[in-house]
């Protein structure tokens, strides 16, 4: 657990094997890829105009270059995301004073809607690029962060928070600093669960690719090459058939990616687990065994872990602990209080410039009318989620605990995680029209159908955690049935799915723009709630009412996560320790 990216604890690396045939045999794929990857890159950086842009052609034969450009813009803010995850909780649970302003940002960055991203993000980023789509480039990618990053910040959080009080000592007894402590202990034992959220996080990057990649903001139409333009020009077109065709290109894009990216790494992630005995089964990897086996990438490798090994060194404790130098001192209770009362303040300021704007802008009558729509729209989100949970919570524990199975349906649920609700319009408009049903009722299921998989991608991933020693020990003891369940699988797994149904919230809050919103052709389906309010205001570009339905969106996810998700997580985090 204290070596961190150490080639020698796998059992390969210690044997001098030469080039064998799997070398010859994939090299030409591992050239292949760089070759695409790096033309891709190069289109993504070639100016267009708006007018080429929007010219997304429903010929198939385009649809390989597009997926290209889909999954350049994906990998692209999954890399900055990753980062945003690595800072923002090193430093949320770190420093105390940081975590009271840091977790409430991330519960309302959450919760702003992409298309309420886009209506503010996209002109500076247009303004920085005249003349070119580098800027709407760069906004797409900040959409597709916007969906990723939240999801991955929190699991890491959760799990460092949740670093066993044994490991903790053991990295004071061996006098770590707070540096060392987080790449050698805090990261890889958060790093099975990083890795299945950000195959969810890709997933939701997928869900949200049509808003990203088609953008319409205040009568502007701009489509960029990609996956998600072409969805939206082929439900415009109403055809079928190339629906069917995006629907095969994304899963051709989710298996590529799961074989040549998360498989292999899930499987080098396998020994990070926190137990003490082997446990019967561990993902497997035919790609990390070609990697573990061959010669080249053997002596690569080698020189890329000496390389990144010298940084685990830096920011040693110089003190033996004994000096006086070396001793913690206390925090003065004054700045505390200091930073209490500016946080007060910063809340008063802001309330009082809602106040004005509600006042001068909107009118007290428009407010309550969209505090309303919210109080619709949160009753669908907790009653969604409940069922969610009732479902998948017991078939996550089982696939966890399974490691043969879970990998048979990783890129299944991929797939479904990343299944873009837009595609389910045409069933849910032909069945809501012709049954003569109430949208109201028959759209919400659309709001949690892509989100309801961030429940099941954390529970399968604290299921996989889950000691083998202490299931051993539960079998021992002849633990069956509930009481099993009651103390053994659900308080292993409660952090995870807090963290999980965290993320489904916000996202399901995310996801009422589209779903409470339908349109196929000529035909539009409205539910009353925030997210129809959203969308109907964006399309005729009244910002102020925009950031009105943001604004309320925001404080009920924010009121939602510190009085109700907030305590369950508090409850997680003491009963894990």
């Amino acid at each position: 657990m204290f070596e961190l990216f150490n080639p020698q604890k796998s059992e390969d690396s210690g044997q001098d094997r030469g080039p064998n045939r799997w070398d010859w045999a994939l090299l030409p794929l591992v050239l292949a890829l760089l070759i695409v990857f790096a033309f891709g890159a190069m289109q993504m950086s070639h100016p267009f105009s708006v007018g080429e842009a929007s010219e997304i052609s429903l010929d198939p034969s385009y649809l390989p270059y597009y997926l290209l450009r889909t999954i350049l813009r994906m990998f692209t803010a999954l890399g900055f995301s990753l980062l945003f995850s690595l800072a923002f909780a090193a430093i949320a649970v770190k420093y105390a004073k940081a975590e009271k302003i840091m977790v409430p940002m991330l519960d309302i960055l959450q919760s702003v809607p992409i298309l309420g991203f886009q209506a503010i993000a996209i002109a500076p980023f247009i303004a920085l690029f005249p003349g070119n789509l580098l800027g709407v480039e760069c906004a797409a990618i900040f959409a597709i962060f916007t969906s990723q990053a939240w999801n991955m910040a929190f699991s890491l959080y959760q799990s460092i928070r949740t670093v066993p009080p044994e490991l903790s000592e053991a990295t004071r007894i061996f006098r770590l600093s707070s540096w060392q402590r987080f790449w050698r202990l805090e990261l890889p034992f958060a790093m099975p669960g990083l890795l299945w959220n950000m195959m969810m996080s890709m997933s939701g990057g997928w869900f949200f690719l049509v808003a990203a990649e088609a953008i319409s903001v205040a009568g502007q139409d701009i489509k960029l090459p990609g996956i998600g333009s072409y969805i939206a020009v082929a439900i415009e077109a109403k055809n079928g058939m190339a629906i069917a065709w995006a629907i095969a290109a994304m899963l051709t894009g989710i298996l590529l990616y799961d074989q040549l990216f998360f498989r292999p790494l899930l499987a080098w992630a396998d020994k990070f687990r926190f137990e003490e005995s082997q446990s019967e089964t561990s993902q497997e990897s035919w790609l990390l065994h070609w990697m573990r086996s061959s010669h080249w990438f053997r002596g690569l490798t080698d020189k890329l872990w000496a390389a990144l090994s010298r940084p685990l060194g830096w920011f040693a404790v110089r003190h033996d602990g004994t000096s006086v130098k070396a001793s913690v001192r206390p925090i003065n209770p004054v700045w505390s209080r200091v930073w209490d009362v500016a946080l007060a303040l910063a809340c008063l300021w802001a309330a009082y410039r809602m106040i004005t704007f509600i006042h001068s802008d909107v009118g007290w009558g428009e407010t309550g009318h969209v505090i309303g729509l919210g109080l619709i729209t949160l009753l669908r989100v907790m009653l969604l989620i409940a069922l969610a949970s009732v479902v998948w919570v017991p078939i996550a524990v089982w696939i966890g605990l399974r490691p043969q199975y879970s990998q048979q349906v990783q890129a299944v649920a991929q797939f479904l995680a990343a299944f873009p609700v837009n595609l389910m319009f045409p069933l849910v408009v032909f069945a809501v029209v012709s049954l003569n049903l109430s949208p109201n009722i028959w759209l919400s299921p659309l709001m949690v159908f892509g989100t309801q998989w961030y429940i099941l991608f954390n529970v399968v991933a604290g299921a996989s955690t889950i000691p083998n020693e202490l299931r051993l020990a539960a079998d021992n003891l002849g633990l069956k049935g509930w009481l099993k369940w009651k103390r053994v699988y659900l308080p292993a797994i409660f952090p995870s799915y807090i963290t999980g149904a965290i993320t489904a919230s916000g996202g399901s809050w995310n996801a009422s723009i589209v779903a409470e919103y339908v349109t196929w052709g000529k035909t539009t389906l409205i539910a009353d709630g925030l997210g129809s309010y959203i969308k109907q205001m964006t399309e005729v570009g009244d910002f102020h009412r925009i950031a009105l339905g943001i604004g309320v969106m925001c404080v009920f996810v924010m009121l939602l996560n510190r009085f109700f998700w907030r305590k369950l997580y508090l409850l997680a985090e003491d009963r894990s320790r």
